[in-house]
């Protein structure tokens, strides 16, 4: 059960970082879109990425991985240090996330207030959290 659960978990977390991958690229191109059909487009675009893969991935994602930790133990959850580190970088991930769903709702009103070099920037702060957890989660190291 345990490595059904992992490989789950896994599955819909790399779901998720491919939007939070993603949803930053659509926003470079969305600022620069200056016809309206344009920019009406990838605002569909935007909130069907959003709503419809990267949230649901992300609740998935936080769900199995609860799962997991119950499947483990409490014991072990509370002794392991690597974990409470990889926890506090899903939080910093779940405000990332929350935030790219504020931009959302910034660009559906037409107020963006960002240019293009802000969303490229900011692209590539998943990166920085899928390196650490992904190595956290696999080197395990005692810390």
């Amino acid at each position: 059960m345990y490595l059904w659960v992992k490989a789950l978990h896994i599955i819909f977390m790399v779901t998720w970082f491919a939007g939070l991958f993603y949803l930053p690229r659509l926003f470079v191109y969305h600022t620069d879109a200056k016809d309206v059909d344009g920019r009406e487009r990838f605002k569909i675009m935007e909130q069907k990425l959003y709503y419809r893969i990267m949230t649901p991935g992300a609740a998935l994602t936080i769900i199995l991985g609860v799962w997991l930790m119950v499947l483990r133990g409490a014991d072990w959850v509370g002794s392991t240090t690597w974990l409470h580190i990889k926890l506090v970088l899903v939080g910093i991930l779940i405000a990332y996330h929350l935030y790219l769903g504020h931009l959302i709702t910034q660009f559906r009103k037409e107020k963006n207030n960002h240019n293009h070099v802000y969303y490229r920037w900011l692209n590539e702060f998943p990166v920085l959290i899928l390196i650490s957890v992904t190595l956290l989660a696999v080197v395990k190291p005692t810390i």
